[in-house]
């Protein structure tokens, strides 16, 4: 339900996208962390591998 306030049209974030999902926050949180540790696992074979 749109709401008016001082003539400013004040919607929910839900309304704002039209009730439409943005990205899952778990999908990325697993991507940046299997990134960052395949990119430690790149470092560490390259300089400290003996």
């Amino acid at each position: 339900m749109v709401k008016k306030k001082h003539g400013i049209i004040i919607e929910t974030p839900m309304e704002a996208r039209q009730a439409e999902p943005g990205p899952l926050i778990l999908l990325l949180l697993l991507i940046s962390v299997s990134v960052a540790v395949l990119a430690m696992a790149v470092v560490w074979f390259v300089f400290f591998r003996s």
